[in-house]
């Protein structure tokens, strides 16, 4: 027995192979580095391609999701009190949870606007104003931004999170797709798949280190402060957030990819540039620490530390940044729960009873 199924493979995939010992994500065929100048639309077309009937090429698929966004809109007049309480991805997966399920495209296009629509939605009635319905002619990630804002995002901006969906749009068998695949299994269908996947993704060792990265570099404060905040959360036995990953024993391809946007952001002024400076500081006095203290451990910068100021600078309130990570990655659960439907097994795995043994009589 292998504890958390550690190197245990559990499925054959088309989707995407991330090879943690040279540190390089492929998605269908196609590298993290082309990948990353693609249309999110483009890539949600290549990942569904061969698991739907009559899947469209991107011009298409950016025109049907428009329709879905608009679809799914009707769905936040559900919206009320008890669910403002809640996080937004706690609300967002209750309002994703009235949606039927189903196998088809129209259902798997209308869950992957679902995130993008009801995330801003919340964020904007949880904040007192009204939410912001669709504009299925513009992009998907500019129509995000402008959903969020109440006004059109500039171009740099729409190109960052754009980015960011399709950076972080599949990564093999992780918790959250792994979940997904295992609900798919029982074709049950794909909305049930989807929440499934959502609800793993909520758990902190998943999906919610983005908010504290920028928790640490507001401690930090100032780049000057870096090194010895660094070493003093080291001696107190405490996590840097935005470093080490379960699977990457190198850097993750990713943090580079985000911290490209978000060098194009600072350039045309959508982010302080002491801001990056700060964040560059504390990256580069982490991984000296860290490489002193744990020779033997690889642990370098991963995808949450750059993620944090890209989804910061656009506007994202830190309780929201595991939301705004489902509006990408939806679409590779989507395309796990078709691949395990149409061509796997009930996922069934055995376990190992450590418990008591009944008396037995003399």
């Amino acid at each position: 027995m292998k504890s958390g199924l550690e190197d245990v493979v559990a499925a054959e995939t088309v989707l995407s192979d991330v090879d943690g010992e040279r540190g390089q994500l492929i998605v269908r065929g196609v590298s993290l580095d082309e990948l990353r100048t693609r249309r999110f639309e483009d890539v949600v077309a290549m990942l569904f391609s061969g698991f739907f009937d009559d899947v469209p090429d991107g011009d298409g698929l950016a025109a049907a999701l428009g329709k879905a966004r608009q679809r799914v809109f009707a769905e936040v007049a559900a919206v009320d009190a008890g669910l403002l309480r809640l996080s937004p991805v706690e609300g967002m997966r209750a309002l994703m949870a009235r949606l039927p399920d189903g196998d088809d495209l129209d259902t798997a296009l209308d869950l992957l606007a679902a995130p993008a629509v009801f995330a801003p939605a919340l964020i904007r009635r949880q904040r007192g104003g009204q939410a912001m319905a669709p504009d299925p002619k513009l992009s998907h990630a500019a129509d995000v931004l402008r959903m969020l804002r109440g006004e059109a995002a500039r171009p740099v901006e729409a190109q960052a999170l754009n980015t960011y969906f399709v950076t972080v749009v599949d990564h093999g068998l992780n918790a959250s797709t792994f979940a997904g695949r295992v609900v798919a299994s029982t074709q049950a269908g794909l909305t049930s798949a989807v929440v499934a996947a959502l609800s793993a993704l909520k758990g902190p060792l998943h999906g919610g280190a983005p908010g504290p990265v920028l928790d640490m570099l507001d401690a930090v404060g100032r780049p000057e402060n870096a090194p010895a905040w660094i070493e003093a959360t080291l001696d107190r036995g405490e996590r840097l957030m935005g470093f080490g990953h379960r699977v990457y024993r190198v850097r993750d391809p990713r943090a580079d990819a985000l911290k490209a946007a978000v060098a194009a952001m600072t350039a045309e002024g959508a982010i302080e540039p002491g801001r990056l400076r700060l964040a560059e500081a504390v990256e580069t006095a982490a991984l000296a620490a860290l490489k002193r203290r744990k020779p033997d451990r690889p642990l370098e910068t991963n995808v949450e530390f750059y993620t944090a100021l890209l989804l910061e600078a656009l506007g994202f309130p830190r309780e929201a940044f595991t939301a705004v990570f489902s509006m990408g990655r939806t679409a590779g659960w989507i395309a796990h729960a078709r691949e395990q439907g149409l061509g796997g097994r009930l996922i069934r795995p055995q376990s190992l009873y450590v418990g008591p043994r009944p008396q037995q009589a003399a």
